[in-house]
């Protein structure tokens, strides 16, 4: 059972791709079942061993080693952590749609993301006021252009919430080669 970031690691290597928090329908291993921390709540209230784990290594995995995992959201929508060879040789080949097949929202929320990165938040609010779409909609678009892998969450360790760049500004040599 996983008990540290490096076996967490380890873990993603070995399984190519596995989701965050498990999903019943997902045919991948999940971070969270393979991780043998406690899940009782401290006394002093906040969240379990367990889960402050698994929080932490989502986003510090991919932030350490940029290279080697990539987190994103993959059909069904469940959260991945993938290694960087199956994402793009497998995964982004695969997986990848054009913005231009997607619903006019999620267009004119990746043009928000194009033309200036920013924050769940910051666009939500950007989305909702412009465009006269409900914060549901705005999810689900937001959700439609991670698993079209138009849009990828910055591994910035700056940036403490969720910022969302162009998949091509982070990913340039994986979007060309399958140009």
């Amino acid at each position: 059972m996983i008990k540290t970031f490096e076996q967490a690691f380890q873990f993603i290597l070995e399984q190519k791709v596995c989701t965050v928090f498990g999903s019943k329908g997902s045919p991948y291993p999940s971070l969270w079942d393979n991780t043998g921390l406690s899940e009782k709540k401290p006394e002093s209230g906040g969240w379990s061993p367990k889960v402050m784990a698994v929080w932490d290594w989502k986003t510090r995995i991919p932030q350490t080693y940029p290279d080697a995992v990539y987190y994103g959201k993959v059909p069904g929508g469940d959260a991945v952590l993938m290694e960087m060879q199956h994402f793009r040789n497998v995964h982004y080949p695969r997986a990848f749609q054009p913005v231009g097949d997607l619903d006019s929202l999620s267009q004119q929320v990746y043009e928000f993301i194009r033309l200036e990165p920013n924050y769940t938040g910051a666009l939500r609010k950007q989305a909702i006021a412009r465009l006269e779409c409900t914060k549901s909609q705005f999810d689900t678009a937001l959700k439609k252009l991670q698993v079209s892998l138009n849009i990828v969450r910055s591994n910035e360790p700056k940036h403490k919430n969720d910022f969302w760049l162009p998949m091509g500004e982070v990913h340039l040599d994986i979007v060309q080669a399958q140009g």
